[in-house]
């Protein structure tokens, strides 16, 4: 998470709370103080090299819900710091399309996240499309993903300050009705707090501003990063597969994607709208990039926005996701953790 100066309100969280003890916001009249031995687990459905996510139910509740076990090294102050902003995200989220997040706490050192339950990963979603199905994701589909993408990095970005820096398929989260982005706040400082003395790698996502070591800084670049990594995964579900080879060394990274020809989409089945909105998010030119508001004023996305196209695209998420669990055999664990580009189930 990249976080810009802002003039947010900080929590009112006293400065000796309780680290093991949390509370669960289910809804504004449902609040529970919790503990890990309130939570029963109903097995493993994502895991990486960061931890483990798990379907966990409230014993008291009974609410079912997704929990990030991220392994972490930050002291107790930071992860005070952490726990009071996540009451923030809490409190103030109000996009549709960012997933819910009800409560955190920490457990001998793992930060455990608790967050809404969705059905599915759109990287799952699309590999059973193309290669189960052998079938291709409608382009009213495919605007709908990006409009619901953008809607939530802009959300971010106006309502907290914050950069995503890891979007891809596996963090964008499917049911039957929307499209959820997850990933982003108090994960992406957890995992900065384990990564910073290691090498990035040979992550999928990244742009070219944040591979080439004579652009690349600390802070040295802005939303137009997660445009750039948003246009990847476009082209990703709108040909089902990555588009780039598989590298063997980050500098095979650096030389495909800083030194070699642009990507470009190129589908005859696809509008000249939809392709050009992937190509003008992959210009390698970070400075010729569009930012998110400029980017929502695109033809390809402003005809997804229609109660019309929305009702059916929530009959063709159903229609998918009945496939998928009906498929038993092409069941994967589908969340994965921040910044984890070696998440179990997610081949480039």
């Amino acid at each position: 998470m990249i976080r810009e100066k802002s003039s947010r309100p900080t929590s009112s969280t006293s400065n000796h709370r309780d680290l093991s003890t949390g509370q669960l916001h289910l809804s504004d009249t449902k609040v529970y103080k919790f503990t890990a031995n309130d939570l029963i687990d109903r097995g493993v459905i994502g895991e990486g090299n960061f931890g483990i996510v798990c379907k966990m139910e409230h014993a008291k509740s009974g609410m079912i819900m997704a929990v990030k076990r991220i392994r972490s090294t930050v002291d107790e102050r930071c992860q005070k710091q952490m726990l009071n902003e996540l009451d923030i995200v809490m409190r103030e989220n109000t996009c549709p399309h960012i997933v819910k997040f009800y409560g955190a706490l920490f457990k001998e050192g793992d930060c455990w996240i608790c967050m809404e339950l969705m059905d599915t990963s759109l990287d799952r979603f699309y590999k059973y499309v193309y290669h189960k199905l052998n079938q291709c994701i409608p382009e009213s589909v495919l605007a709908y993903i990006t409009l619901a993408a953008l809607e939530a990095l802009d959300y971010i970005k106006s309502r907290w300050q914050i950069i995503h820096r890891d979007v891809k398929p596996s963090n964008i989260l499917v049911s039957r009705t929307t499209i959820k982005l997850c990933d982003f706040g108090i994960s992406g400082q957890l995992i900065d707090s384990i990564a910073k003395t290691r090498d990035a790698g040979c992550r999928p996502y990244l742009p070219p501003e944040r591979i080439d070591p004579l652009r690349a800084t600390r802070d040295g670049y802005d939303v137009r990063s997660d445009v750039w990594s948003l246009g990847i995964t476009i082209y990703e579900i709108a040909t089902g597969y990555f588009p780039f080879r598989e590298w063997t060394s980050v500098f095979d990274q650096l030389q495909q994607i800083v030194e070699g020809p642009p990507l470009r989409l190129n589908v005859d089945r696809l509008s000249n709208n939809c392709k050009d909105f992937v190509n003008t998010c992959l210009n390698k030119d970070e400075n010729q990039r569009p930012k998110y508001k400029k980017l929502l004023e695109h033809a390809f996305v402003r005809k997804a926005a229609t109660p019309q196209q929305t009702e059916n695209i929530a009959a063709y998420f159903s229609e998918i996701i009945d496939g998928l669990a009906e498929n038993t055999d092409t069941f994967e664990l589908y969340y994965y953790l921040p910044s984890d580009s070696s998440a179990t189930s997610n081949p480039r």
